[in-house]
């Protein structure tokens, strides 16, 4: 099979979509991220790669894509590039299997953070409020609720480096 080579884009698609959105799910921790985020990497992938090309050779290109489209998303919310990606992403994960420790980090990071940064992070990510929608809960103007979401995204981060360092 190393030589193997995907006979059309359909085949290509499906054989990778399943790992490519896990991958951005667990980067960006949304679905409406990971999906649009998924998207974009076949859709950068879909001109420069040869359908001829191995199945390794696939994977890795679709990989090193994905890193660049994860920079790019990080570089525009945050500034802050994820640019590592792990060689072995699973195949299969069984969410009953996992335990994490996020929901204390979160938690404590929240924490951390000026009440109205929390509250337009807990309405925006926590309980998946739009834009809008977060704003009027909160009483401020969409672009008020813009500014503080992209503030309390900075200020976490920031906080999230300093807790790890």
């Amino acid at each position: 099979m190393a030589g193997a080579a995907y006979p059309n884009w359909d085949e290509v698609y499906r054989d990778n979509v399943t790992w490519v959105y896990r991958l951005m799910y667990g980067k960006v921790g949304n679905q409406p991220d990971a999906e649009d985020l998924t998207a974009e990497v076949f859709m950068t992938a879909l001109k420069p790669l040869r359908v001829s090309a191995t199945i390794p050779e696939v994977r890795k290109y679709l990989r090193m894509t994905a890193r660049t489209v994860l920079a790019s998303y990080w570089g525009e919310r945050m500034g802050r590039p994820v640019t590592s990606i792990e060689e072995d992403v699973p195949e299969a994960i069984e969410p009953e299997s996992v335990t994490s420790d996020a929901p204390d980090k979160v938690r404590r990071l929240l924490e951390r953070l000026p009440d109205n940064y929390r509250r337009i992070l807990e309405l925006r990510f926590l309980q998946a409020f739009s834009v809008r929608e977060a704003a009027s809960q909160m009483g401020v103007s969409v672009a008020n609720a813009k500014v503080l979401q992209f503030r309390a995204l900075r200020m976490a981060a920031q906080s999230g480096e300093e807790a790890t360092s």
